[in-house]
């Protein structure tokens, strides 16, 4: 499988799980409705995955980086942006 393929099977994957412990964990104190973080959050996800093969793919292909290194800084870059997003927009306390 494409290591593209297998990030983006990940994404679909992962954007439920993370909904579920950003609205009950992360931010349970949260001011917007359910309904409204799922869809700020749905934003800011894809706002994350597109970032992340952004970075994945110029590491990847561009760079020449192992994938697993390349994954892995990607990762960590999306991580950010969607935390920042999340906590001041998707889940505005």
């Amino acid at each position: 499988m494409w290591p593209e393929l297998a990030n983006a099977l990940g994404f679909c994957i992962a954007f439920f799980v993370s909904f579920a412990g950003h609205r009950l964990l992360s931010f349970k104190d949260a001011a917007t409705s359910v309904g409204t973080s799922l869809a700020r959050f749905a934003v800011t996800a894809i706002a994350g995955f597109a970032s992340n093969e952004i970075v994945f793919v110029l590491l990847l292909r561009g760079l020449r980086w192992p994938s697993l290194l390349a994954l892995f800084v990607a990762l960590l870059f999306a991580a950010g942006q969607t935390f920042v997003l999340s906590r001041f927009w998707a889940f505005r306390r």
